[in-house]
Protein backbone atom coordinates (compact mmCIF):
# COMPACT_ATOMS: atom_id res chain seq x y z
CA UNK A 1 0.00 0.00 0.00
CA UNK A 2 1.38 3.42 -0.97
CA UNK A 3 2.09 6.04 1.67
CA UNK A 4 -0.49 8.37 0.06
CA UNK A 5 -3.26 5.75 0.13
CA UNK A 6 -2.54 4.62 3.70
CA UNK A 7 -2.46 8.28 4.79
CA UNK A 8 -5.87 8.90 3.21
CA UNK A 9 -7.30 5.78 4.88
CA UNK A 10 -5.96 6.88 8.28
CA UNK A 11 -7.35 10.38 7.69
CA UNK A 12 -10.76 9.01 6.68
CA UNK A 13 -10.83 6.77 9.76
CA UNK A 14 -9.98 9.71 12.07
CA UNK A 15 -12.44 12.23 10.66
CA UNK A 16 -15.29 9.73 10.20
CA UNK A 17 -14.82 8.64 13.82
CA UNK A 18 -14.88 12.28 15.00
CA UNK A 19 -17.95 12.91 12.83
CA UNK A 20 -19.90 10.09 14.49
CA UNK A 21 -18.75 11.06 18.01
CA UNK A 22 -22.10 12.78 18.80
CA UNK A 23 -23.77 9.37 18.41
CA UNK A 24 -21.38 8.04 21.08
CA UNK A 25 -22.17 10.80 23.60
CA UNK A 26 -25.90 10.35 22.96
CA UNK A 27 -25.57 6.89 24.55
CA UNK A 28 -24.64 8.69 27.78
CA UNK A 29 -27.57 11.12 27.77
CA UNK A 30 -28.56 10.02 31.30
CA UNK A 31 -25.13 11.02 32.70
CA UNK A 32 -24.26 14.62 33.62
CA UNK A 33 -21.88 16.23 31.05
CA UNK A 34 -19.21 17.01 33.66
CA UNK A 35 -19.19 13.41 34.89
CA UNK A 36 -18.82 12.21 31.27
CA UNK A 37 -15.89 14.62 30.85
CA UNK A 38 -14.17 13.26 33.97
CA UNK A 39 -14.52 9.67 32.75
CA UNK A 40 -13.28 10.75 29.31
CA UNK A 41 -10.14 12.19 30.92
CA UNK A 42 -9.51 9.17 33.18
CA UNK A 43 -10.01 6.47 30.55
CA UNK A 44 -8.14 8.46 27.88
CA UNK A 45 -5.19 8.58 30.26
CA UNK A 46 -5.42 4.81 30.86
CA UNK A 47 -5.65 4.06 27.12
CA UNK A 48 -2.78 6.42 26.27
CA UNK A 49 -0.61 4.76 28.96
CA UNK A 50 -1.29 1.44 27.23
CA UNK A 51 -0.36 2.88 23.81
CA UNK A 52 2.83 4.48 25.18
CA UNK A 53 3.77 1.12 26.74
CA UNK A 54 3.16 -0.77 23.47
CA UNK A 55 5.19 1.82 21.53
CA UNK A 56 7.89 1.86 24.27
CA UNK A 57 7.91 5.66 24.49
CA UNK A 58 8.08 6.19 28.25
CA UNK A 59 11.58 7.69 27.89
CA UNK A 60 10.05 10.34 25.61
CA UNK A 61 7.37 11.07 28.23
CA UNK A 62 10.06 11.35 30.91
CA UNK A 63 11.96 13.93 28.87
CA UNK A 64 8.81 16.06 28.60
CA UNK A 65 8.12 15.82 32.33
CA UNK A 66 11.68 16.92 33.16
CA UNK A 67 11.27 20.06 31.02
CA UNK A 68 9.39 22.39 33.39
CA UNK A 69 8.63 24.94 30.65
CA UNK A 70 6.95 22.35 28.41
CA UNK A 71 5.15 20.86 31.42
CA UNK A 72 3.60 24.25 32.26
CA UNK A 73 2.59 24.81 28.66
CA UNK A 74 1.01 21.35 28.41
CA UNK A 75 -0.87 22.01 31.66
CA UNK A 76 -2.42 25.10 30.04
CA UNK A 77 -3.20 23.30 26.76
CA UNK A 78 -4.69 20.44 28.81
CA UNK A 79 -7.11 22.87 30.45
CA UNK A 80 -8.04 24.20 27.01
CA UNK A 81 -8.76 20.79 25.49
CA UNK A 82 -10.61 19.70 28.64
CA UNK A 83 -12.82 22.79 28.35
CA UNK A 84 -13.40 22.04 24.64
CA UNK A 85 -14.39 18.44 25.43
CA UNK A 86 -16.84 19.60 28.11
CA UNK A 87 -18.54 22.14 25.82
CA UNK A 88 -18.81 19.53 23.06
CA UNK A 89 -20.40 16.89 25.32
CA UNK A 90 -22.75 19.50 26.83
CA UNK A 91 -23.79 20.74 23.36
CA UNK A 92 -24.44 17.23 22.00
CA UNK A 93 -26.52 16.12 24.98
CA UNK A 94 -28.62 19.33 24.96
CA UNK A 95 -29.65 18.85 21.30
CA UNK A 96 -27.07 21.19 19.68
CA UNK A 97 -25.29 18.73 17.35
CA UNK A 98 -25.88 20.98 14.31
CA UNK A 99 -24.31 23.90 16.17
CA UNK A 100 -21.22 21.83 17.01
CA UNK A 101 -20.76 21.15 13.30
CA UNK A 102 -20.96 24.90 12.64
CA UNK A 103 -18.15 25.41 15.17
CA UNK A 104 -15.84 22.95 13.46
CA UNK A 105 -16.61 24.35 10.01
CA UNK A 106 -15.34 27.77 11.07
CA UNK A 107 -12.36 26.54 13.14
CA UNK A 108 -9.85 26.64 10.23
CA UNK A 109 -10.78 30.25 9.51
CA UNK A 110 -10.29 31.10 13.19
CA UNK A 111 -6.85 29.46 12.84
CA UNK A 112 -6.03 31.85 9.98
CA UNK A 113 -7.22 34.78 12.11
CA UNK A 114 -5.07 33.67 15.07
CA UNK A 115 -2.09 33.32 12.73
CA UNK A 116 -2.64 36.91 11.59
CA UNK A 117 -3.09 38.35 15.10
CA UNK A 118 -0.55 36.32 17.08
CA UNK A 119 2.00 34.92 14.63
CA UNK A 120 2.35 37.84 12.23
CA UNK A 121 1.08 35.80 9.29
CA UNK A 122 -0.52 37.63 6.36
CA UNK A 123 -3.94 37.05 4.82
CA UNK A 124 -4.08 36.41 1.13
CA UNK A 125 -7.16 37.53 -0.80
CA UNK A 126 -8.97 34.17 -0.74
CA UNK A 127 -8.35 33.65 2.98
CA UNK A 128 -9.76 37.10 3.71
CA UNK A 129 -12.88 36.36 1.65
CA UNK A 130 -13.30 33.01 3.45
CA UNK A 131 -13.08 34.72 6.87
CA UNK A 132 -15.55 37.40 5.78
CA UNK A 133 -18.00 34.70 4.64
CA UNK A 134 -17.73 32.97 8.04
CA UNK A 135 -18.18 36.33 9.80
CA UNK A 136 -21.23 37.04 7.63
CA UNK A 137 -22.72 33.66 8.60
CA UNK A 138 -22.23 34.29 12.33
CA UNK A 139 -23.54 37.88 11.96
CA UNK A 140 -26.64 36.64 10.13
CA UNK A 141 -27.28 34.16 12.94
CA UNK A 142 -27.09 37.04 15.43
CA UNK A 143 -29.49 39.09 13.28
CA UNK A 144 -31.95 36.24 12.72
CA UNK A 145 -32.11 34.86 16.27
CA UNK A 146 -31.01 37.84 18.36
CA UNK A 147 -28.16 35.81 19.82
CA UNK A 148 -24.79 34.37 18.87
CA UNK A 149 -24.24 30.61 18.28
CA UNK A 150 -22.39 30.34 21.60
CA UNK A 151 -21.63 26.61 21.46
CA UNK A 152 -20.24 26.92 17.92
CA UNK A 153 -18.06 29.94 18.69
CA UNK A 154 -16.80 28.49 22.00
CA UNK A 155 -15.84 25.20 20.32
CA UNK A 156 -14.17 26.98 17.39
CA UNK A 157 -12.13 29.40 19.51
CA UNK A 158 -11.15 26.88 22.20
CA UNK A 159 -10.00 24.30 19.64
CA UNK A 160 -8.21 26.91 17.52
CA UNK A 161 -6.35 28.25 20.56
CA UNK A 162 -5.55 24.66 21.59
CA UNK A 163 -4.05 24.15 18.13
CA UNK A 164 -2.08 27.38 18.54
CA UNK A 165 -0.83 26.25 21.96
CA UNK A 166 0.27 22.85 20.64
CA UNK A 167 2.01 24.54 17.70
CA UNK A 168 4.16 26.40 20.24
CA UNK A 169 4.98 23.24 22.23
CA UNK A 170 7.52 21.03 20.48
CA UNK A 171 6.31 17.62 21.65
CA UNK A 172 4.82 14.64 19.78
CA UNK A 173 0.98 14.35 19.78
CA UNK A 174 0.52 11.13 21.79
CA UNK A 175 3.00 11.79 24.65
CA UNK A 176 1.75 15.39 24.72
CA UNK A 177 -1.89 14.32 25.07
CA UNK A 178 -0.90 11.87 27.83
CA UNK A 179 0.68 14.73 29.81
CA UNK A 180 -2.37 16.94 29.18
CA UNK A 181 -4.79 14.29 30.44
CA UNK A 182 -2.49 13.39 33.35
CA UNK A 183 -2.65 17.01 34.54
CA UNK A 184 -6.46 16.73 34.68
CA UNK A 185 -6.74 13.14 35.90
CA UNK A 186 -6.46 13.84 39.67
CA UNK A 187 -9.40 16.30 39.88
CA UNK A 188 -11.36 14.12 37.42
CA UNK A 189 -10.81 11.04 39.58
CA UNK A 190 -11.75 13.04 42.69
CA UNK A 191 -15.04 14.11 41.13
CA UNK A 192 -15.88 10.57 39.96
CA UNK A 193 -15.26 9.21 43.48
CA UNK A 194 -17.37 12.05 44.93
CA UNK A 195 -20.25 11.11 42.61
CA UNK A 196 -19.88 7.42 43.51
CA UNK A 197 -19.95 8.05 47.26
CA UNK A 198 -22.48 10.85 47.65
CA UNK A 199 -24.76 10.47 44.63
CA UNK A 200 -26.37 7.61 42.78
CA UNK A 201 -23.92 7.51 39.90
CA UNK A 202 -24.85 5.19 37.03
CA UNK A 203 -21.19 4.14 36.68
CA UNK A 204 -20.87 0.57 38.01
CA UNK A 205 -24.65 0.58 38.63
CA UNK A 206 -25.63 -0.01 34.99
CA UNK A 207 -23.42 -2.23 32.84
CA UNK A 208 -24.13 -0.50 29.52
CA UNK A 209 -23.42 2.99 30.94
CA UNK A 210 -20.25 1.69 32.61
CA UNK A 211 -18.95 0.23 29.34
CA UNK A 212 -19.79 3.40 27.37
CA UNK A 213 -17.95 5.54 29.95
CA UNK A 214 -14.86 3.29 29.93
CA UNK A 215 -14.94 3.23 26.13
CA UNK A 216 -14.78 7.04 26.08
CA UNK A 217 -11.00 6.75 26.42
CA UNK A 218 -10.73 4.70 23.23
CA UNK A 219 -13.25 6.94 21.41
CA UNK A 220 -11.11 9.95 22.33
CA UNK A 221 -7.61 8.64 21.74
CA UNK A 222 -7.88 6.19 18.83
CA UNK A 223 -8.95 8.84 16.25
CA UNK A 224 -6.02 10.97 17.40
CA UNK A 225 -3.63 8.10 16.66
CA UNK A 226 -5.15 7.76 13.18
CA UNK A 227 -4.93 11.52 12.65
CA UNK A 228 -1.27 11.59 13.70
CA UNK A 229 -0.53 8.78 11.21
CA UNK A 230 -2.40 10.64 8.44
CA UNK A 231 -0.61 13.92 9.19
CA UNK A 232 2.77 12.19 8.82
CA UNK A 233 1.89 10.71 5.42
CA UNK A 234 -0.20 13.43 3.73
CA UNK A 235 0.21 17.02 2.61
CA UNK A 236 -1.24 19.56 5.04
CA UNK A 237 -3.68 20.75 2.36
CA UNK A 238 -5.07 17.21 1.95
CA UNK A 239 -5.56 16.87 5.71
CA UNK A 240 -7.18 20.34 5.71
CA UNK A 241 -9.79 19.24 3.19
CA UNK A 242 -10.42 15.84 4.82
CA UNK A 243 -11.12 17.57 8.16
CA UNK A 244 -14.48 18.82 6.85
CA UNK A 245 -15.77 15.24 6.85
CA UNK A 246 -16.25 15.39 10.63
CA UNK A 247 -18.57 18.43 10.82
CA UNK A 248 -20.42 17.25 7.68
CA UNK A 249 -21.23 13.91 9.33
CA UNK A 250 -22.18 15.68 12.58
CA UNK A 251 -24.41 18.10 10.65
CA UNK A 252 -26.14 15.18 8.88
CA UNK A 253 -26.69 13.40 12.21
CA UNK A 254 -28.15 16.53 13.80
CA UNK A 255 -30.56 17.30 10.96
CA UNK A 256 -31.55 13.87 9.63
CA UNK A 257 -31.13 11.53 12.63
CA UNK A 258 -31.77 13.67 15.71
CA UNK A 259 -34.23 15.99 13.90
CA UNK A 260 -32.82 19.17 15.39
CA UNK A 261 -34.50 22.40 14.19
CA UNK A 262 -33.12 23.64 10.86
CA UNK A 263 -35.11 26.49 9.33
CA UNK A 264 -34.29 28.79 6.41
CA UNK A 265 -32.41 31.16 8.74
CA UNK A 266 -30.13 28.24 9.65
CA UNK A 267 -29.79 27.39 5.96
CA UNK A 268 -28.60 30.94 5.16
CA UNK A 269 -26.09 30.85 8.05
CA UNK A 270 -24.69 27.50 6.89
CA UNK A 271 -24.67 28.57 3.22
CA UNK A 272 -22.43 31.51 4.11
CA UNK A 273 -20.17 29.28 6.22
CA UNK A 274 -19.99 26.63 3.48
CA UNK A 275 -19.08 29.33 0.97
CA UNK A 276 -16.19 30.29 3.25
CA UNK A 277 -15.17 26.62 3.56
CA UNK A 278 -15.20 26.20 -0.24
CA UNK A 279 -13.03 29.28 -0.73
CA UNK A 280 -10.67 28.17 2.06
CA UNK A 281 -10.27 24.73 0.45
CA UNK A 282 -9.71 26.29 -2.99
CA UNK A 283 -6.97 28.47 -1.49
CA UNK A 284 -5.36 25.45 0.22
CA UNK A 285 -5.28 23.52 -3.07
CA UNK A 286 -3.91 26.53 -4.96
CA UNK A 287 -1.07 27.04 -2.43
CA UNK A 288 -0.27 23.30 -2.37
CA UNK A 289 0.06 23.25 -6.18
CA UNK A 290 2.28 26.33 -6.07
CA UNK A 291 4.59 24.69 -3.51
CA UNK A 292 4.68 21.46 -5.53
CA UNK A 293 5.63 23.32 -8.74
CA UNK A 294 8.46 25.12 -6.94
Amino acid sequence: MSQQLSGILFGLAAFVAWGFLPAYWKQLHAVAPFEILCHRIIWSCVFLCLIISIQKRWQEVGQIVRDSANLKKLSCSGLLIGFNWFIYIWAVNTEHVVETSLGYYITPMINVLIGFLLLGEKFNRLQLIAILCALAGVSYSLFAYGGLPIFALTLAFSFAFYGYARKKIQVAPIPGLLIETSVLVAPALGYVLYRQIFFESLFLAQLNITLWLIGAGVATSLPLLWFAAAARKLKLSTVGILQYLAPTIAFSLGVFVYREPFDWHSAITFALIWMGVFIYCADSIKRARHLYQH
